[in-house]
């Protein structure tokens, strides 16, 4: 089987394709609405296809609405390096500028949460307001790992991150992503959904686009390459430096939605983020929902965005 084609990601819909040239690479978006700016940043194993719903919701209620592929994902660039967090900010940064815009709204899904926070800390003056979906923010995330003081029972994090050191190993998970036309892409989904999603009637076609994303040359190795860093950079200066540049309070409001049936960043975990939120902040906690908001109830997480969106 041939491996697919980075524009084969393209689907149509009521939204604009364009690539877009930022921090010195080309990144793919999507794009629908007019209004201010909600940047949608996806998470591991997804593309610019996960906010579907969004693109639509959120461009009805009055946004510009821009899903971008991160790098190394999708029909974006996926450059050998740069897959640290400054990088990647930079690349936040970057295209709001080249989208011809001050500000924008950060809107996260777990990888792309700890990058939204990440970019509200690093560039503030970049972003209006941060929303993240089924993540936390990288040093409760970290100390959760760890087991460290915030909360001791928190160990339970770091089995539920099992993947997070199986990935440290060189070549091994990429074969493994890519194993069988990418069925560990949906077996991960699975585990980390609630019970209700799998069973859906877009889960297969959902379940098809990502594990053909996931099959697009270079995208299994980048993919990981996030979490390589995150982990690598704790043993290095530069965990110590992300430490320092990430531990304030951002000056950004900050929304956190999350499943109760997240398995793979547990509720306790997301809400240990509460030292790193702006004014008026909060959380909204989604019952029986798992570790993708966005997918398996888009309507009550687009409720909670566009009230969230409009206070700012």
């Amino acid at each position: 089987m041939e491996p697919p084609d980075p524009s084969t990601v393209r689907f149509a819909g009521p939204w604009t394709h364009r690539d877009v040239s930022a921090n010195g690479i080309r990144l793919h978006v999507a794009e629908a609405g007019t209004g201010p700016l909600v940047l949608l940043l996806h998470g591991f194993a997804e593309f610019w296809w996960a906010w579907r719903h969004q693109l639509r919701s959120l461009a009805d209620a009055g946004f510009r609405v821009v899903a971008v592929d991160l790098r190394g994902y999708g029909d974006s660039d996926k450059p050998p390096r740069g897959y640290d967090a400054w990088t990647l900010a930079g690349d936040v940064t970057g295209l709001i500028r080249s989208l011809g815009e001050r500000r924008a709204h950060l809107v996260g899904h777990a990888w792309g949460g700890m990058l939204a926070w990440t970019a509200a800390s690093l560039h503030p003056r970049f972003v209006a307001s941060v929303s993240v979906l089924g993540g936390a923010h990288p040093l409760a995330f970290r100390s959760a790992i760890a087991g460290t003081p915030l909360r001791r029972k928190h160990k339970s994090q770091a089995r539920a991150m099992g993947h997070l050191f199986r990935f440290q190993v060189p070549m091994r998970p990429e074969k493994w992503l890519v194993a069988d036309e990418a069925a560990a892409v949906e077996r991960l989904v699975r585990a980390w959904s609630g019970e209700a999603w799998p069973s859906a009637g877009d889960f297969p076609d959902t379940m098809r686009k990502f594990r053909q994303a996931m099959l697009v040359p270079g995208v299994a190795h980048s993919a990981l390459e996030y979490y390589r860093w995150a982990f690598r950079a704790q043993f290095r200066g530069e965990g110590r430096r992300f430490t320092s540049d990430v531990g304030t309070r951002p000056a950004a409001s900050v929304l956190q939605i999350h499943g109760t049936a997240d398995t793979c960043v547990l509720p306790e975990t997301a809400r240990d983020s509460s030292p790193w939120l702006g004014p008026r902040s909060r959380f909204e906690s989604l019952s029986d929902i798992g570790h993708f908001p966005h997918l398996e109830d888009p309507a009550r997480t687009d409720k909670a965005l566009i009230a969230f969106l409009n206070e700012q």
